[in-house]
């Protein structure tokens, strides 16, 4: 049975969406939902688009314009969700750090060994102390919602964003699964010396015992290493490659067949890391680092059903590299409302 929170027994889900600063217009607060969206507007390390910080912004701005039935879960926004103030201190960090940043990425790509250059190297240790910082706020204000029986989710930002919550979660849960979308396999050790790296967040999951499967799909752009990392992690890491599942769609393979077989991988419990660029990029023009093919939005929808069709619980969820657009905003939006609506259940 959904709980109805006060703030909600007279709010009319059939109205006009309301501009009232909170996701989807609807009427709670941090005491009164169910669940509590942290939007952290970072992206430190791109290096490619800029324009993701503004991601958290963007779905907000978005949000009141859907319609609140899901058919998945009609009563869905009964929950409460709930999006605290974006933190400005964390905007104006990150833009602190972004010339230090530009400056290790140029030199990478020229090919200046970092360690050799002094001021380089201090440019390199401040954004990796900016990162720990970023990731530690994620960490206490997720833990302090946990705490108070909340669920929680994400919106970044780039995919370095959802590293804090994640420990946080890992300390309340022994064993869990990440089920990865994503146009990249984000295994990379500490790209171009940033520890926490977009490029690095599924490579520092793995660094989290309780985190026993991780589970990609949509990838379609990785290089040698991670591969190798993939091929030599005895089955922890299980990679959906984009090619492989349009190949099968061309044999008739059903897309639902396909996401049986996906989730069947995954362990009772279930995070869910959703990169915007996992999908077409129709979807998500803006995204930091767009490749070619990937997920409709509505196939990804379908693998997430999936999972808790198959009797398994989504325990948590970030959305990142959400580009700084007006469809992307309203991509997002609706990505973060089925999240929600699916954690419920």
């Amino acid at each position: 049975m959904t709980t109805v929170h006060p703030t909600l027994k007279t709010f009319d889900p059939s109205g006009v969406g309301l501009d009232n600063g909170n996701l989807y217009g609807l009427p709670c607060d941090y005491d009164t939902a169910g669940i509590i969206v942290f939007g952290v507007p970072w992206e430190v390390t791109v290096s490619y688009h800029t324009g993701t910080a503004q991601g958290p912004s963007r779905v907000l701005e978005a949000s009141p314009q859907l319609d609140l039935y899901d058919r998945d879960n009609p009563e869905g926004w009964r929950q409460g969700i709930f999006m605290p103030t974006i933190p400005e201190h964390l905007l104006e960090l990150n833009q602190q750090v972004r010339e230090a940043a530009n400056r290790v990425i140029q030199a990478t790509e020229e090919g200046i060994a970092i360690a050799s250059q002094p001021l380089l190297q201090t440019d390199l240790d401040n954004v990796n102390h900016a990162c720990e910082q970023m990731t530690g706020w994620l960490y206490a204000q997720a833990s302090t919602a946990l705490d108070q029986g909340k669920r929680v989710g994400v919106i970044g930002g780039d995919h370095s964003v959802p590293l804090g919550y994640l420990q946080a979660l890992a300390e309340r849960h022994p064993d869990f699964g990440v089920l990865h979308i994503d146009a990249h396999a984000d295994l990379r050790h500490a790209y171009q010396g940033f520890r926490y790296s977009h490029a690095s967040i599924m490579y520092n999951l793995l660094g989290l015992p309780q985190m026993s499967k991780l589970v990609q799909v949509g990838i379609r752009d990785l290089c040698h290493d991670e591969v190798a990392l993939i091929q030599h992690s005895e089955g922890r890491i299980v990679t959906h490659y984009d090619a492989v599942v349009k190949e099968n769609t061309y044999r008739g393979i059903p897309w639902m067949q396909q996401c049986e077989a996906i989730v069947a991988d995954l362990p009772a419990k279930v995070y869910v890391s959703f990169d915007a660029d996992g999908l077409d990029p129709k979807l998500c023009p803006h995204t930091g680092t767009p490749v070619p093919g990937g997920l409709e939005l509505e196939e990804v929808f379908c693998l997430l059903r999936q999972v808790i069709r198959s009797g398994r619980q989504i325990i948590g969820f970030d959305l990142s590299e959400v580009g700084n657009g007006e469809w992307d905003g309203n991509v997002g939006a609706r990505a973060v409302y089925k999240l929600c609506c699916l954690m419920q259940l």
